[in-house]
């Protein structure tokens, strides 16, 4: 009896969408995604499909029109963009590498236009920020020597908690930015000014010798690395002493245009922040360039040399 054959072996294909995701999740981490943007995917993608449970292995159109559904909430662009590109990001792997799908549902949708969200604090204000952390305390230390950084260079908070001390030289004033740590993926050195460069080695100083040497320069008391959550309630119990609100990433915007009124070019500033083109660069730059229209008016030598005499309302 002649025996069965085997024409092909059948492939793993997912039978929930839970499964599905924990196949994609797989996939991007082979790419080397960071553990943040992976927490992103599964947010994204696992929130629509909590809401629309039978959405999983349902007919195209209808797919399609909990899609619609799902992007028609009024929430800001910012908001609708991350979920377009987070959950077409997955149903493009479902097409390509499942057989779930013969189509991406969101191929022809387009994002919206959101306007970048920048805070310019004025100058006293940062400078009350940065003398309020108690810098007899090794929190408070970090705290000051972390905020001088972003200040400093605009580093993203992410990729600040993940420097190592190997990667600070103190002789060179400059910090590495791993590619693996940087947003962009895109490795980049940071030139540091005198005072940051202090607070740091100072800072790492105070590390006990008992932690490891891959323990992150900007950590806990116990030498586990910070999160953007932590630092983010450090740096609102600085704002609500201060009276003015300020969140992590508004530093990064002072620094910015600090340093286009400062002098600094636009090039160097795209470098110095990682931008990966001139788009976000160029609405610091719109905004130094109001602050010089009113600098003019204000103090124009014509002010002195040809003052703009009294209006005569009749003759």
């Amino acid at each position: 009896m002649a025996k069965a054959r085997v024409m092909k072996i059948s492939e793993n294909i997912p039978t929930t969408w839970e499964e599905t995701l924990e196949q994609f999740i797989s996939w991007k981490k082979a790419q080397g995604l960071s553990k943040q943007t992976l927490e992103d995917y599964k947010r994204h993608v696992g929130q629509f499909f909590k809401r629309y449970p039978d959405a999983f292995g349902c007919q195209q159109q209808q797919l399609e029109h909990q899609l619609c559904d799902y992007l028609a909430d009024k929430i800001k662009p910012a908001t609708y963009n991350n979920r377009l590109v987070y959950l077409r990001a997955f149903f493009e792997w479902c097409v390509k590498k499942t057989e779930l799908l013969s189509q991406n549902p969101l191929e022809d949708f387009n994002k919206r236009k959101a306007e970048g969200r920048v805070v310019d604090h004025n100058e006293d204000t940062l400078i009350k920020l940065i003398n309020a952390p108690d810098q007899k305390t090794f929190v408070g230390l970090r705290d000051y020597a972390l905020i001088l950084l972003t200040l400093d260079t605009g580093v993203r908070p992410k990729e600040a908690f993940s420097l190592l001390p190997s990667d600070f030289n103190p002789r060179a004033s400059e910090l590495y930015v791993r590619a693996e740590n940087a947003k962009t993926r895109v490795s980049r050195t940071l030139n540091i000014s005198p005072q940051t460069a202090k607070a740091i080695s100072d800072l790492i100083a105070h590390h006990p010798k008992e932690w490891k040497k891959g323990t992150p320069i900007f950590c806990t008391n116990e030498g586990r690395m910070l999160t953007r959550h932590t630092w983010g309630d450090r740096i609102e119990a600085y704002s609500k002493k201060l009276e003015v609100k300020i969140v992590p990433y508004d530093l990064r915007h002072s620094f910015a245009l600090i340093f286009l009124r400062g002098g600094g070019n636009a090039l160097a500033l795209q470098r110095t922040l990682g931008h990966t083109d001139l788009t976000m660069t160029k609405r610091y730059v719109n905004l130094a360039e109001s602050d010089l229209k009113e600098q003019h008016a204000m103090a124009s030598p014509l002010n002195r040399l040809m003052p703009v005499k009294k209006r005569v309302s009749k003759l």
